[in-house]
């Protein structure tokens, strides 16, 4: 027998809590300038407790090729990304409507 969630109640190969919660997010992207003169990309309001920080991390910078950290439950990318963060998020499930680029 399979587990079920305990969010919508399917079994957790049929589980929609993490598309819903994809869905709903509003995601703010912005580049900040820290030590060094070193440009950041830094990906804010991704929050949910639905969405797994660790493993969306681990494919966008495996996608953009390059590093980057979790902080305060911002994700930030080393390097400027945002022309490219728009389709990566996507690939990841996330809304188009959903993302707003400054």
């Amino acid at each position: 027998m399979s587990n079920v969630c305990q969010t919508c109640g399917l079994p957790k190969e049929l589980c929609v809590c993490e598309s819903i919660a994809q869905e709903s997010q509003k995601i703010v992207v912005y580049t900040v300038e820290k030590k060094f003169g070193k440009i950041y990309t830094v990906i804010e309001g991704i929050g949910d407790k639905q969405i797994s920080l660790k493993e969306l991390i681990k494919k966008l910078k495996n996608k953009l090729a390059c590093g980057g950290t979790i902080e305060k439950n911002n994700i930030e990318l080393q390097g400027n990304h945002k022309n490219k963060i728009m389709n990566a998020l996507v690939e990841a499930g996330f809304s188009p409507e959903t993302i707003e680029i400054k």
